[in-house]
């Protein structure tokens, strides 16, 4: 029996392959809302992150999500992220 692939993502933190399950989705949703991602099956654009603070504070230096999103993300969403990642 074959073994069933799984499927990697890049985190936009460290910039690192991982399973996609080991990520935290953010999503650009079509009404421009910045959200975290839990199912992983909101409509929008995407991006994934590490589930530390760290991650997150290495994308937000370099403007990784500006640049996905290609639009400004305010330090409102940026604390809600930081928020969702209390465990990291």
């Amino acid at each position: 029996m074959a073994e069933k692939r799984v499927p990697l993502r890049k985190g936009i933190g460290c910039n690192e392959q991982k399973p996609k399950k080991e990520l935290l989705r953010v999503v650009l949703s079509p009404q421009g809302e910045i959200s975290m991602d839990e199912t992983g099956k909101k409509a929008g654009r995407g991006a994934y992150l590490c589930p530390c603070k760290a991650c997150l504070a290495k994308a937000r230096k370099a403007k990784r999500l500006e640049r996905t999103f290609e639009c400004e993300i305010p330090d409102e969403v940026y604390a809600r992220l930081e928020e969702g990642l209390e465990n990291g």
